[in-house]
């Protein structure tokens, strides 16, 4: 028997065991050489094992996108859902991913985002070091998003100092305006202030004036009406003296007149 018999013997034995239960047993088998001495140039398949992928899958070129102040919802949008979060700490997401891969390097990497209330406010990349570098396409796309970002965040500061300065401006001529109507309304003030003070000197002037006139009215009233009163008493002394001789005259001649007629009536005899 030669070599090559033996090696297809001994691998046909398993099979005719599980075929045929009750054999002869067989005496033992010298040694075989291992099969590189037997065929040099020939050598035996590995198993083939399929890749293991546990956890997040994430890409750099996404990750590198991550910015602080982001919401958890564009968060989720950008990488995906966490692997764990802590239902005690829900500010703290963590992707993990540990995966056994086939003939290759296994992958093993954490990100750990932390939120506040729903912005995220700290970024720990320490633990993605194993993940694979950006391809030249998605460095030409990294390349293009910093230079974009760059010129976005120039022009934010550009929008800014403008809006300041234009605030500064603003502030200035209001500050300017304010001063202009405070000297205005003090102006006016002072304005309406005089005219007022001219309108009581003309008042208090006219007061006086009628007070004046209102005097020298009463004096010419009182002194009409002392006239008149001299001239009413002088009428009624004229009127009494008038009346006075007229009843004295009046009396003589009724004296008279009786003395005429008792004169006439006395005797011819008497002449005394």
């Amino acid at each position: 028997m030669n070599k090559l018999t033996l090696i297809a013997f001994s691998l046909s034995l398993p099979f005719i065991s599980a075929c045929s239960p009750s054999l002869p047993e067989l005496p033992d088998m010298p040694e075989l050489p291992d099969m590189p001495d037997i065929i040099p140039d020939m050598s035996l398949p590995t198993l083939y094992k399929d890749d293991i992928n546990q956890g997040s899958v994430l890409e750099r070129f996404k990750v590198n996108q991550l910015k602080l102040g982001m919401s958890k919802t564009q968060v989720q949008d950008l990488i995906g859902s966490p692997s764990i979060v802590d239902p005690f700490h829900n500010n703290e997401w963590q992707y993990i991913n540990h995966s056994i891969l086939h003939e290759r390097d296994d992958v093993k990497y954490s990100l750990v985002l932390t939120f506040d209330a729903d912005k995220l406010a700290n970024i720990d990349k320490s633990g993605i070091k194993s993940l694979p570098e950006l391809t030249e396409e998605e460095k030409k796309l990294e390349n293009k998003r910093l230079a974009d970002e760059k010129a976005a965040a120039e022009a934010k500061k550009k929008a800014i100092e403008e809006a300041k300065r234009i605030a500064k401006e603003k502030a200035l001529e209001e500050q300017r305006l304010k001063q202009k109507a405070l000297a205005e309304a003090k102006a006016k003030a002072d304005a309406e202030k005089k005219r007022i003070a001219k309108e009581k000197a003309l008042a208090a002037e006219a007061k006086k004036k009628a007070q004046e006139d209102e005097i020298r009215m009463a004096v010419e009233q009182a002194k009409a009406q002392a006239e008149i009163k001299a001239k009413a008493d002088a009428e009624k002394k004229r009127i009494a003296k008038e009346k006075q001789e007229l009843e004295a005259k009046k009396l003589a001649d009724e004296q008279a007149k009786k003395k005429a007629q008792e004169e006439a009536n006395k005797p011819w005899y008497k002449f005394w």
